[in-house]
Parts: structure tokens; C-alpha cells; sequence
């Protein structure tokens, strides 16, 4: 209670301002077209690239000379001087931009155009480096705002617009290209198939079948109560139960046996399918393997008799930490699909949900003591100052109302959402970031500090301030803001800390749900920070420890690793929280910290890009005794583009990333398989050899894997899906199943063969029986499906798959093949435009692959 009045008298304040911001139509906003294209790459021989942005005017509108900005977003910089056209273009922060008139600006007639030319500091290759989010604001009205239309983009094509530097030998996406991937992979049959996924340690078919309908009986041991209730909500479902009669000798047991924590053994024969395991999380995973052995059609509609087939299996999981971490600071997903995400990764066995729940693009949970992290942080749309809402970024547009930009969970919510992934044994870590990677929660404690200034209440304004509002440091970040690090030297960041925590442990004994850890970040704190603040020279004359700017760093994770101890919590940070920054022959370089005894504190770690020098990272983290979630961009970030290809969505920063990199990946030793490098260079064998192996005590303290979905690209729950499927399950199996015959295997050969081997029958597995099952399960999921590969041989067009048991579908007369069209069988022998695509069994398709016969 004691938090409502002020929170209420500032959401009175905030809804006044909202509710003002209806759509409103403008004429010339309306009438302005917009035409985007890459001209080329490594510009002048540099890594930026020369790019178009073409407005034309419609009939009967125009853009006059004077007195107009056209906002937008874009993620690399733009050179100012670059601009053509007597326009001029100004850095707002962060990815935001606006263009506007030069003196010399004449303005654009109606039925007219104009090109305006400019060069980005960095690559454009591909539909997510492309400018967004654009809206037009008048001066003489600065604080409305109107959406342009969405640019039409002109496809990069030539090897010029596609290849970032004339070394680039990552090969653009062709059906050729594809058909060269996909040509070691055999078809297998789906009966030879091991029918439960992912691949358990033993599995012994035999001579039985189980018949499962409404009538069976689940009997259970009172430990598994939850399990059972789960159990019998899903075959409800799956199974006609109104003509069932119950058969006592057709049963369902779930039985416990001492075993380890989360191992189980599933038996199927004529009489009864038994799941045994020591807890409830074993219990659930043989329940989900179970679940593995249905069919898909089962989901699609209930079914009155299911076949089982008989089988024994005993099955542990690898590493007992298999996460995902999801971004829905940058791009907000509803609730409805974060149960939706918690529900695939229970299939898979999957236990570890990293919520990144706030960032400089937002902040996306309720903390009831502090109202303005949701009622500003929680919301993007154009503004002249902030007060209400951050500024548009990654494309949100200029309305407040977008659902992409805007957006939280209530503190109900939430709770739903622990409850939800409980029942589940999920465990849910939140990220609150910082200090850098915060400006969502500095603006908003800016809001705060406002409105109790507007109150007269000056101790009530700085309570919870986030800045010296005196500092004049300047720095940019990452992502180009050049604001948005809290200062550590601040009392009041540590009061802002200590409640943050309480009120989530709160949340978390509210739902019932396991609290053992938060994660406070860490990452990317830009150079320059701090240096001017009048909060960090106190400080210094205060503590003779700190004797410069870098010493805040373990400063700042002392004290908050300090809070979560006397909150009985465990810190997890990105990995820089296990480094320093010291000088070395005149320069300064970042050097590990020996881990602290007995602290526990967990690292994960992402930055393994190769070139960059920090390959070992991770190994060296692990061996100096931190905990290590192995997270890296090159096999395990999912937001990394599939191929290279114009339309194909995604970043490629840390390399480009199919379903094979998850599976590929091996976690004691990933440069064993690290043959290319970012720019799809040969590697030498022995450029690794002087890199950093894990110890003994190393391999001991890697604990898990993690999957990174990013969400500058996510503006919608289609997409995130898509982003995360099928690459998921290439995680799922590396973090459930036992270590590969070929990543232990020592022969060069052999270890390649035996890869091919498992790739094909993973590949099989997913096309036949799990994505079949994807189609419908959780209301059915988005995931990416591939073009096919074709190649002409001997005068045929002959074509294959990623995933075989996908059906391919073809025409011959240059249009779009559908549903309907001609199934691929074999070599096609006619001649022409041959147009193909992979069809699941919902009909919905993967991009379409032309080849000239």
C-alpha cells in the first residue's frame, strides 16, 4: 500500500500525456514513398558501405523546402558529410536519426523524387541493415509525429552488394550452394529412426505395442502429484475420451526409484508404459520423452487409439544447466508466447529461461515501488524530451501504441509466467542490466526524480537517481547511445538495487517459484564513462581503494554481489564481471580475476567471435574457478542470420548460424571443429594451438549451455519463433545428450565420417518426427524452413533437403509453386525456369529456389 498513492498520482500524470497521442493523418506524411538499396561494400576500400534512400512524392503532395524532420532508425552511423541532396542528417542517440533540409534544399514537387546518397560506418548486406521506423514531424508542431510508409527494399544481388570485404569468401546463398551442403545427408527411414528426443543415454526397442486411449490408467506416487496433474491435462487433449472405458490393465505408472536428480527410465510394453525416476523433474522428462513417442497427428486433432511402440530406455541428462536466454527488452513479446517458449522448451528438456527483461530499449517488468520503470521504460514512441517515454528505436516508430516498442508484464503476469515454468521445472533467471546497457532505467528514475521535483520533494527526487546529474562525461556505447550507464559511485544505485531485488524475490515467493540467483549484467560498458562525475571524485577522496575509474568495476560488483548474499542469492553476470581493466606497456587490456572463494558466482559467456582474440575466453574463465554458462556467438547465438542472402533475416557480426552450428557444437573443446573462420577463411590447424584448454578443475566448472536470442530483429512473435526454430533443438541435443562418438574421436577421417553419420540421422529426425509435431504443438510454432538445393546434371534439375521428410513442391511455367503444385520425386527433365520450394504439412513454405534448366 505504501507504494500506490505515488504511483498512482504519477500514472495519473503519464495518461494525461498518452491519451493525447491519437493517430492522426498527414497529408505529405501519407504521400512520401520510400526506396532503399545497398550499393556496395567495402566502400572505397573501407568497412562501410555506400548506400540510396530515394522519396517520391505522389500525385498532389509535396515536401516543401523548409521546416520538416523525417525521423528514423538505423544501427550503423552515418557519415554526415556522405548525404547528397542538400540534405542534411543529425545522430539524435542510440539508432536514432532524422533528416532534414539544408539551406540550399529546394524541396520535392509532387510526382517527383529525390535520391539522396550516404555511407554507413559498417557492412550492409542483408534486410536487417536496413533504415526503419521512419516519421515525419513538422517544426512548427514538434511534438506530433506521422509514419511514413515502410520503405520498399531493392534486393542486393551483386557479389559487390553481398561480399563486405573483396576477402569475403562466405558464399551467398544459391540453390547450388545449398544442394553442395545438403549432399551427404541420407534419407532414413522414419521407422529406423530412435523415437525420442533428445537422444537418450540407452534405447532398446522390442517386440510390443502399447494402446493408449481415454480408457488407460495413470497411477502415480503422491511425489509426483504435479506431474501427473500435467500429464493427464495433455492426453486430455490428444485422446477421444467420451466412449473410453477404463481398463485396470492398461496403465500408465509413474514410480519412484532412487536414481540421479533429474535421470529417468521409461519402459513401454503390451500391458503398461512405466516412467521411474527419484524426483519430480525425472518424472516430467520421461513424461516428455514419452510425449516424443506420439505421433504428430495427435496434436492436430484428437485421436481415439494411439500405437506405442515397445522399448526400454534409461536416460540422464549431460549438463545439469540447458537455458535459453530471450531478449524482450529491445523487441517486448506477450506473455501468450512466453508460456508458448516455456512449453517447446519443456519438450526438449531444456530447464533454464535467462529472462533479459530490461535494457536501454526497455524495461519490461513491474516493480510496484518503482512505477516509472514500466510507465516510461516500458514504452517507446517519438518524444521531445523523454518525460513520458524513450524514444523510438529498432524501427517502433513514432506511436507509443506499437507492440513491438512497447510493452511489460504486470507483476500478475509474471507470477503467472513462475508459476507456468514451475509446473514445468523451469527454472526462470531474471537479467536486470547494468550498469551499462541501462538507459531504460536511467530515464526512468530521470521521470521519477522530475515529477517529485514537480512535488517539491527534493529527497524523494534523488532517492533512486541513476546519473550525477553534474557529469559531463562523454563516451558512446555499443549501440551508439551516449547515455545510458548508471553511476556506480552513486549511494542511490545501490538503494535502486536492493529494491529491485527485494520486490523480484517477493514476486518469486508470491508464485512459489525457486529464487537462487538474479543476473546483473556486465556487459559492454563503453570507454569514458564516469571520468567527469562529480559522484565518482566524492568517492575517490572517500575510498583510498579507488584510484581511478576502472577500479569502480570491482567496486560496483562488490556491492552487489554483496546485496544478493544478504538476500541468500548467487550472482550471475556476463563475463566481463570475471575481468579487470589494467595497463600493460603503456596500454590498457582486460585481465581475468581470479574467481573469489566461496562466492559462487556464475559467468556466461558469449565472446568467442574469431579474429577477435578472446577464442579461450571461456576455458580460461572456467579454469580460474568461475562457473561458466557457455553462450558463444558463433554456435549458440540464434539471432545470427541462417545463410547469407539478401531476405534472410538476422546479424552476422559473430558469423552466420544454421541449424548445424548448435548441433556441431562441442563444449570441452570447440576449436577441435573450427575450421572457418568469420569471413569463411580457411583456418590453419594450428591456429589455435596456442590458445587456452580447459583444466581439470575447468571442465568441473562448466555447468551448462546456453541459446542467445537477441531481439533487435524480433518485431514479432512470427519472427522470434522462426529466429529460434530449428536451431533450438540443435541445443537441446548438445545440452541433453552424452558426449558424441565423433567429438572424442581422435582420427581426422573417422571423426568426420561418424559426424555426416549423426548430422543425417538428426536432420531425418527432425524433418519426420519433430517438427511434423511443431506444426501443432503449443498451437503450433513458426520455424524456419529452408530452400531447397538444386543443382542440372546431365540435362535434369536434380534436388535435395536439409530436412528430409519436408516435401518439396515445383512448377515449370515461372510461377510460385504452392501446396498444390507438382511433389518433387525425382530428377525433373523439363526444361526452363524451374521454381521449388519446402513444404510442411500445414502448407506453409520456405523461400523458393529458381534454377535455369
Amino acid at each position: 500500500m505504501k507504494y500506490l498513492l505515488p504511483a498512482l498520482l504519477f500514472y495519473i500524470t503519464i495518461a494525461t500525456t498518452v491519451s493525447a497521442q491519437k493517430k492522426t493523418i498527414d497529408a505529405t506524411a501519407n504521400g512520401i514513398n520510400l526506396k532503399w538499396e545497398t550499393i556496395e561494400n567495402n566502400y572505397n576500400n573501407k568497412p562501410q558501405a555506400h548506400a540510396a534512400l530515394t522519396f517520391s512524392m505522389q500525385k498532389g503532395t509535396w515536401l516543401p523546402a523548409k521546416g520538416w524532420k523525417i525521423y528514423f532508425n538505423f544501427d550503423e552511423p552515418l557519415v554526415p558529410e556522405s548525404i547528397t541532396g542538400n540534405i542534411e542528417v543529425t545522430h539524435v542517440n542510440g539508432d536514432l536519426y532524422y533528416f532534414s533540409p539544408n539551406s540550399n534544399f529546394t524541396g520535392i514537387k509532387a510526382s517527383d523524387s529525390l535520391r539522396i546518397e550516404m555511407v554507413a560506418l559498417n557492412w550492409l548486406t542483408n534486410v536487417s541493415d536496413t533504415p526503419q521506423g521512419f516519421y515525419l514531424v513538422w517544426d512548427k508542431a514538434p511534438g506530433k509525429a506521422y509514419a511514413l510508409k515502410t520503405p520498399f527494399l531493392i534486393p542486393s544481388t551483386q557479389s559487390k552488394q553481398l561480399n563486405r570485404t573483396p576477402t569475403d569468401l562466405v558464399a551467398a546463398s544459391n540453390p547450388a550452394l545449398l544442394f553442395e551442403q545438403n549432399k551427404t545427408i541420407r534419407n532414413i527411414s522414419a521407422d529406423s529412426l530412435v523415437k525420442i528426443f533428445p537422444t537418450p543415454d540407452s534405447y532398446e526397442p522390442i517386440n510390443s505395442t502399447f494402446k493408449l486411449d481415454g480408457g488407460a490408467n495413470i497411477i502415480a506416487n503422491s511425489l509426483f502429484k504435479n506431474e501427473a496433474a500435467l500429464l493427464r491435462t495433455g492426453l486430455a487433449k490428444l485422446l477421444i475420451t467420451t466412449t473410453a472405458v477404463k481398463d485396470p490393465n492398461r496403465k500408465i505408472k509413474l514410480i519412484y526409484k532412487v536414481m540421479p536428480a533429474e535421470a529417468y527410465e521409461l519402459s513401454v510394453d503390451n500391458n503398461a508404459v512405466t516412467i521411474s525416476a527419484s524426483s519430480g523433474a525425472g518424472i516430467f522428462y520421461g513424461i516428455q520423452s514419452f510425449k516424443t513417442l506420439l505421433p504428430a497427428a495427435a496434436w492436430r486433432r484428437p485421436q481415439k487409439i494411439i500405437l506405442l511402440p515397445g522399448l526400454n530406455v534409461a536416460d540422464k541428462p549431460r549438463f545439469s544447466y540447458r537455458a535459453v536466454m530471450l531478449d524482450v527488452a529491445r523487441n517486448f513479446q506477450p506473455k501468450k508466447e512466453i508460456l508458448k517458449l516455456l512449453d517447446v522448451m519443456a519438450l526438449y528438456k531444456l530447464n533454464v529461461l535467462h529472462f533479459h527483461l530490461t535494457d536501454d530499449e526497455g524495461w519490461r517488468l513491474e516493480i510496484p515501488a518503482l512505477p516509472q520503470l514500466t510507465a516510461v521504460g516500458g514504452k517507446r514512441g517519438h518524444s521531445i524530451n523523454e518525460h513520458q517515454n524513450l524514444q523510438p528505436s529498432l524501427g517502433s516508430g513514432p506511436s507509443v501504441r506499437n507492440t513491438s516498442g512497447t510493452g511489460f508484464y504486470s507483476k500478475a503476469d509474471f507470477i503467472a509466467i513462475l508459476k507456468y515454468a514451475t509446473q514445468r521445472h523451469i527454472t526462470v533467471i531474471p537479467e536486470i542490466e547494468g550498469p551499462g546497457h541501462a538507459r531504460a532505467a536511467i530515464k526512468a528514475m530521470d521521470a521519477r526524480y522530475n515529477f517529485y521535483v514537480s512535488q517539491n520533494k527534493p529527497q524523494l527526487a534523488t532517492q533512486y537517481l541513476l546519473r550525477d546529474l553534474k557529469d559531463s562525461s562523454k563516451y558512446s556505447s555499443v549501440q551508439y547511445y551516449t547515455d545510458n550507464v548508471i553511476d556506480v559511485s552513486l549511494p542511490s544505485t545501490y538503494l535502486f538495487i536492493e529494491t529491485v531485488t527485494t520486490q523480484l524475490q517477493q514476486m518469486y515467493s508470491e508464485a512459489g517459484a525457486p529464487l537462487k540467483t538474479i543476473h546483473y549484467g556486465g556487459d559492454e560498458v563503453p570507454a569514458g564513462v564516469w571520468e567527469k562525475s562529480p559522484a565518482f571524485f566524492s568517492l575517490m577522496r572517500a575510498d583510498t581503494t579507488i584510484k581511478s575509474t576502472d577500479d569502480l568495476w570491482v567496486y560496483y560488483y562488490g556491492k552487489v554481489n554483496k546485496i544478493l548474499q544478504d538476500h541468500h542469492l548467487y550472482l550471475t553476470a556476463w563475463e566481463e564481471v570475471g575481468t579487470k581493466k589494467v595497463m600493460q606497456n603503456g596500454k590498457k587490456i582486460s585481465v581475468i580475476t581470479p574467481a573469489p572463494a566461496n562466492q559462487n558466482i556464475h559467468l556466461e559467456v558469449w565472446n568467442n567471435v574469431l579474429g577477435w582474440g578472446s577464442e579461450d575466453l571461456a576455458y580460461k574463465l572456467a579454469n580460474n574457478g568461475y562457473k561458466v554458462i557457455l553462450s558463444p556467438v558463433t554456435n549458440l547465438y540464434f539471432d545470427m542470420a541462417y545463410n547469407k542472402a539478401f531476405d534472410e533475416p538476422g546479424y552476422y557480426w559473430g558469423g552466420y548460424a544454421d541449424v548445424d552450428r548448435p548441433f556441431s557444437f562441442i563444449p570441452y573443446d570447440y576449436f577441435k571443429n573450427t575450421t572457418k573462420g568469420r569471413m569463411g577463411e580457411t583456418l590453419n590447424p594450428v591456429a589455435f594451438a596456442a590458445k587456452e584448454r580447459l583444466t581439470a578443475t575447468g571442465i568441473a566448472n562448466i555447468i551448462g549451455l546456453q541459446g542467445a536470442l537477441w531481439a533487435e530483429t524480433l518485431k514479432s512473435p512470427q519472427r522470434m519463433e522462426y529466429m529460434l526454430l530449428p536451431k533450438l533443438l540443435g541445443l537441446a541435443e548438445r545440452a541433453w545428450a552424452k558426449n558424441p562418438h565423433w567429438a572424442v574421436e581422435t582420427d581426422t577421417l573417422k571423426s568426420k565420417a561418424l559426424y555426416q553419420q549423426a548430422w543425417s540421422n538428426f536432420v531425418n529426425v527432425l524433418g519426420k518426427h519433430e517438427l511434423p509435431r511443431l506444426n501443432y504443438y503449443a498451437g503450433g510454432f513458426n520455424y524456419r524452413i529452408p530452400s531447397p538445393g538444386a543443382i542440372v546434371e546431365n540435362g535434369q534439375v536434380v534436388v535435395n533437403t536439409q530436412l528430409p521428410g519436408l516435401k518439396i513442391h515445383y512448377t515449370t511455367d515461372g510461377t510460385e509453386p504452392s501446396a498444390n503444385s507438382q511433389v518433387y520425386t525425382g530428377p525433373i527433365k523439363n526444361k526452363g525456369i524451374i521454381k521449388l520450394a519446402i513444404f510442411d504439412s500445414t502448407g506453409r513454405q520456405g523461400k523458393t529456389s529458381t534454377i535455369n534448366n
